[in-house]
């Protein structure tokens, strides 16, 4: 397929859209959520609308292409849908640094991914199957972990939200581990065998490519600790409930 040199900037249009999503999930579907979970809630949702579309629009951008090597240049396909995640992490950067500007490791982690997807689409012009395949591996989980984000939100006050949090808890965590933990790191290292071997230099600068790699194997190690903590406390939990009910 062609590679895009000029195209019709799309990315205002996916910002544009995401945006009203929030509005409309702050100010119409949660609504009547308390002030404390209304912007989460919308996070989610605008995370719900990025997150399967990026999975398939994605998947058929690196099965449907000729563009697959990890130095290819980018086809109009590919850079249209690195724009829709750009747009979806530009406006939840949005939300975080209104919301919760101290939330350090999401607001690092959205401006990390801006970065690698950012300088592939508009800077290097090349490697997008490499940030595709791990867009699929980072939002292949969405669907789950932001229903269970919502049931854990609501868990303390409907008791179907509750059932519904301690039903996904499990394979959701299974799920996430995965995938974040096995097949994320073993495309990772395909990653690193290719860079290193020097190449994607003649159309990836070698500062570039470094650059992907400490960030990626950064999000990786820190999607690791997070799923270890919940796995922890998940134990805790499962531990609590049966001892208070042998009391």
């Amino acid at each position: 397929m062609e590679t895009l040199t000029s195209s019709v900037p799309i990315l205002p249009v996916f910002l544009s859209m995401f945006l009203f999503i929030y509005l409309l999930a702050y100010f119409g579907v949660f609504r009547n959520w308390s002030s404390k979970h209304r912007p989460e809630a919308s996070s989610c949702l605008i995370s719900l609308a990025h997150g399967t579309p990026a999975v398939i629009l994605a998947t058929c951008a690196m099965v449907t292409q000729s563009q697959r090597g990890f130095a290819s240049a980018n086809t109009i396909f590919q850079n249209l849908v690195l724009d829709f995640s750009i747009a979806y992490f530009l406006m939840d950067l949005l939300h975080y640094l209104i919301f919760s500007p101290y939330d350090i490791l999401f607001i690092a982690h959205h401006l990390a991914t801006l970065f690698v997807f950012s300088t592939c689409r508009y800077l290097v012009l090349h490697g997008a199957f490499a940030p595709l395949v791990l867009l699929v591996l980072g939002e292949v989980t969405s669907v789950c972990q932001n229903t269970w984000t919502l049931a854990n939100a609501w868990k303390a006050d409907v008791p179907t939200a509750a059932k519904l949090y301690d039903l996904l808890s499990l394979p959701f965590f299974v799920f996430y581990s995965i995938v974040r933990g096995l097949a994320g790191p073993l495309f990772v290292y395909e990653m690193g065998v290719f860079y290193f071997s020097g190449e994607a230099d003649n159309v990836i600068p070698r500062w570039v490519w470094i650059s992907w790699m400490v960030i990626v194997i950064m999000a990786i190690l820190l999607s690791i600790l997070w799923i270890s903590n919940l796995w922890v406390e998940l134990y805790r939990e499962r531990t609590r409930k049966v001892e208070n009910k042998l009391k």
